[in-house]
């Protein structure tokens, strides 16, 4: 049997918020992966250097699973897991529900790892920016479009109110002529006294 049909049991790191659980599976250049959270459980299926991994783990309590996120990073993939809503105020004593299991599987993530009273913010998930929800569908992209169509609309709103102004303007007569091509009557004059020199030259020449 070759590696790729043996299932290895891939590491996890986490730490923990009080409301919230950050999981990183170490494991580089993730292909073919398959996530599915729920609300009390994670399973993983993935390959990294030819050889297939998986998780499947029991969450020492219920995670929200909708709001969760998730990204496939070049060294990892990387998970922000938030706690239930009733057990968001409580830091968990271990991440699994089988203690002997997280012995074997899981390590503390020393990186974001903080004590229960030293907490005083929650985790940096700037490298999860444009990751995947665990709903199906990237976080925050519902209400983009959004906001680019209003402003749109309002970009048009001005233009349309600094074309009535011109209008009103001009049918007013307040606006001075020259702005619209007024001046063209002293050019005219110019062209009139260019050709009236002309015609007092021409009797000279006729007279040599």
């Amino acid at each position: 049997m070759s590696d790729a049909n043996i299932n290895n049991t891939a590491p996890i790191k986490w730490a923990q918020r009080s409301d919230s659980l950050y999981l990183t599976i170490a494991l580089p250049d993730v292909k073919d992966e398959t996530i599915n959270l729920e609300d009390q459980t994670l399973k993983f299926k993935g390959t990294s250097g030819d050889k297939s991994y998986e998780v499947n783990i029991e969450f020492f309590k219920k995670v929200d699973a909708k709001d969760s996120t998730y990204k496939v990073l070049p060294r990892s993939i990387q998970m922000h897991v938030m706690k239930h809503e009733e057990d968001r105020e409580e830091f968990w004593p271990r991440l699994l529900k089988d203690k002997a299991l997280e012995k074997n599987q899981v390590k503390i993530d020393w990186d974001r790892y903080v004590d229960e009273d030293e907490e005083d913010e929650g985790f940096d998930t700037s490298a999860l920016e444009g990751g995947m929800g665990m709903g199906g569908m990237p976080p925050g992209m519902g209400g983009m479009g959004g906001m680019g169509g209003m402003g749109g609309m309002g970009g048009g709103a001005d233009m349309e109110s600094l074309m009535k102004q011109l209008q009103m303007g001009g049918a007013g007569g307040g606006m001075d002529p020259s702005m619209f091509g007024g001046g063209d009557d002293d050019m005219g004059d110019d062209d009139d006294d260019e050709e009236g020199g002309e015609d007092d030259d021409l009797p000279d020449l006729e007279e040599a």
